[in-house]
């Protein structure tokens, strides 16, 4: 039996026709990702992206439609079994960034890259995610928020 999976969010953020991506470590590799998390205990997926965003851009985030609910499963590592991951995915309104601020331990850097040179660096990417969520916004892909229900 597949174990239940881990809740993520992330957040799709386009300005000037480029995506903001955070470059990351990984497994002894310098990734690229969304701004993206795990979902914490008593906060709504639309705060979790608002504050992962912030957490590792330092860019201020208002998730404003779902782009899509994505399932991967990581394959495993030769110590155990792999993870799969449930990420819902977010795009809206780009606030103020915080210059001063400390980015997440991991994070090395926030980047802008255009939708092609996401797809040149895929083997760069902490998973395909990263790019079929960029893909999925550009072909316009919406929900409204509401059809999230979250209920304590």
């Amino acid at each position: 039996m597949e174990p239940r999976p881990s809740v993520t969010v992330a957040a799709v953020i386009e300005r000037d026709g480029k995506f903001l991506l955070v470059e990351e470590e990984d497994d002894g590799r310098l990734l690229f990702n969304q701004p993206a998390g795990h979902l914490e205990r008593n906060e709504s997926l639309v705060e979790a992206c608002a504050r992962e965003v912030l957490e590792e851009s330092a860019w201020h985030f208002r998730p404003r439609e779902l782009i899509g609910i994505y399932r991967w499963s990581k394959p495993g590592s030769a110590t155990g079994a792999g993870v799969t991951y449930l990420r819902f995915a977010f795009c809206g309104d780009l606030g103020e960034h915080e210059d001063d601020r400390r980015l997440d331990t991991g994070i090395v850097r926030a980047a802008w890259l255009d939708a092609g040179e996401i797809r040149a660096s895929r083997e760069r990417h902490r998973s395909p995610l990263v790019v079929r969520c960029v893909e999925d916004y550009l072909a316009g892909r919406r929900y409204p928020l509401d059809a999230l229900i979250e209920h304590d």
